[in-house]
């Protein structure tokens, strides 16, 4: 490899790093506060295991939330890229007007918020706006990787498994697993996480919709457990 062609290299792989940043469990958006209900399905004895907890996440990453935030990133992703302020202000509207519960209406408000305030510190960009008001986490991801000219469908696949590493990481704490099992689970979603990624880049709005009603039901439950290690 030529000096010039490991430039190139070098400086396309520095225009990523804000991307490992952002999905790092240091970040300052809260993300180890909630579990999208998985905190309910380990009570009710859904989640028990390694296998059901892999098979727990690979709905919620191909028929719920997972596949939802996919398309709704990458909406924000390309409105901000075109420069289309109302366009991104619709999708936010619509990206919060989804979560079911109240609980899970925080869980991407507050990460969402919380995601961009920081961004905005330690990350500016000129074409990076700040939204008013409440601000859903996926958009807050996509509008940030569209600023900082992050490709798209790297910004979707690291999205869906930052998403699987954190519900991981609550389970842990949950302890239906240990973290050698854990590592395990990470690793067996990878393809799911890169289906799904795949497949939302060419999904339209309309094309939004879940099929994960237990768990969509279970996040109601969950306000009212007895004991509760998670805001959701």
């Amino acid at each position: 490899m030529d000096d010039a062609l490991l430039l190139q290299v070098v400086e396309k792989d520095q225009g990523i790093l804000p991307l490992f940043a952002w999905l790092s469990p240091s970040y300052p958006v809260g993300s180890y506060a909630y579990s999208h209900t998985l905190e309910w399905a380990v009570e009710t004895g859904d989640v028990a295991d390694e296998e059901a907890l892999v098979a727990w996440l690979g709905d919620q990453m191909t028929f719920g939330f997972g596949r939802n935030d996919a398309i709704l990133l990458s909406h924000a992703y390309r409105a901000l890229e075109a420069g289309h302020e109302a366009a991104l202000v619709n999708v936010n509207e619509f990206a919060l007007a989804l979560s079911p519960s109240a609980e899970l209406y925080l869980e991407t408000s507050q990460q969402g918020r919380s995601f961009l305030d920081a961004t905005l510190a330690a990350w500016p960009a000129p074409r990076l706006l700040d939204l008013d008001g409440e601000v859903a986490f996926p958009i807050a991801i996509g509008m940030a990787a569209a600023a900082h000219r992050i490709p798209l469908p790297l910004t979707l696949s690291a999205y869906l498994f930052g998403l699987v590493q954190t519900l991981v990481s609550a389970a842990i704490r949950l302890a239906p697993i240990g973290q050698t099992a854990g590592t395990r689970v990470c690793a067996a979603l990878t393809q799911t996480v890169q289906e799904v990624a795949q497949e939302a880049i060419g999904l339209s709005l309309d094309d939004i919709g879940g099929a994960t009603f237990r768990a969509d039901l279970g996040s109601f439950h969950h306000e009212n457990q007895y004991t509760r290690l998670f805001r959701s």
